[in-house]
C-alpha cells in the first residue's frame, strides 16, 4: 500500500515537476546550440528546420510532436517523395545519428504533452494495430527517451520494443527513470541503435493482434 502511494505521488506530482524544471534548465543551457542548428537546418532544408506530426500521448490523447527536420522534400518525376535514404541530408544524418533531432521535444515536455522518460510516441495509424498488452504503453506520458531506446531503439524488433515499453509502464519509479537517463547519455555518446542496418528509419509496424 505504501509503495503504491509513493508511486502515485511520484507519477502525479514529482515526475511532472522534475520534467519541467530539468527541461527548462536544459533548454537554457542548450539554447545557443539550438539556435545555431536551427539556422543551419533552414539553409540545408531550403525551408523549415522543424518537422511536426500529430502523435498519440497518454490515454491516446493527440498532441503535435516537434523534431528537427532531417530530410528534404525531394520528389521523383511523378511527384512522389523519394525514399527516406535519398532524402536524408548530410547534416540530417549527423543530427539523427547523435539524436539531436529529438531536442525540440523539450517544448513538448514543457507543455506537458511528454515526459523526459517514457515510451516513444508513435504514429496515430498504429493505434488500432496494438494488442491489449501493447496498448498499455499509452497508460503513461510518452517520453523523449525510454527503456526500449536504451535497449536497442530502432535496431530491435517491434515486438521487443513493445515488451520493453510495457515493462516500463508496469515498473517505473524514480530509480528506474534515473537509470534510463544515465543509459541514454551513454548511448548518445556511443551513437548506438539509431537505425536498422538497411534503412534510415524504423520499418512500419503492421500489427499482430495475438494477445
Amino acid at each position: 500500500m505504501l509503495k503504491g502511494y509513493i508511486l502515485k505521488l511520484y507519477s502525479n506530482r514529482l515526475k511532472p515537476l522534475i520534467d519541467f524544471f530539468t527541461t527548462f534548465i536544459l533548454f537554457i543551457i542548450l539554447f545557443p546550440a539550438f539556435l545555431a542548428l536551427t539556422t543551419i537546418l533552414v539553409i540545408a532544408n531550403s525551408g523549415s528546420p522543424f518537422f511536426t506530426q500529430v502523435r498519440p500521448g497518454k490515454n491516446e490523447k493527440y498532441f503535435r510532436l516537434i523534431k528537427f527536420r532531417t530530410m528534404n522534400n525531394k520528389k521523383d518525376n511523378e511527384g512522389k517523395l523519394l525514399p527516406d535514404v535519398e532524402r536524408l541530408t548530410r547534416i540530417g544524418k549527423f543530427v539523427r545519428s547523435t539524436s539531436i533531432d529529438e531536442l525540440p521535444q523539450l517544448f513538448n515536455v514543457l507543455k506537458g504533452d511528454m515526459s523526459l522518460i517514457g515510451p516513444r510516441p508513435l504514429l496515430v495509424k498504429y493505434l488500432d494495430r496494438y494488442t491489449l498488452e501493447q496498448a498499455k504503453r499509452h497508460h503513461v506520458k510518452p517520453g523523449i527517451t525510454g527503456w526500449a531506446q536504451v535497449n536497442g531503439r530502432n535496431s530491435i524488433s517491434w515486438q521487443k520494443k513493445f515488451e520493453y515499453d510495457v515493462y516500463y509502464v508496469e515498473n517505473y519509479d524514480f530509480t528506474f527513470d534515473m537509470k534510463i537517463l544515465w543509459l541514454t547519455i551513454k548511448k548518445v555518446f556511443k551513437r548506438e541503435g539509431i537505425n536498422e542496418s538497411n534503412s534510415s528509419t524504423m520499418q512500419e509496424f503492421k500489427g499482430n493482434k495475438t494477445m
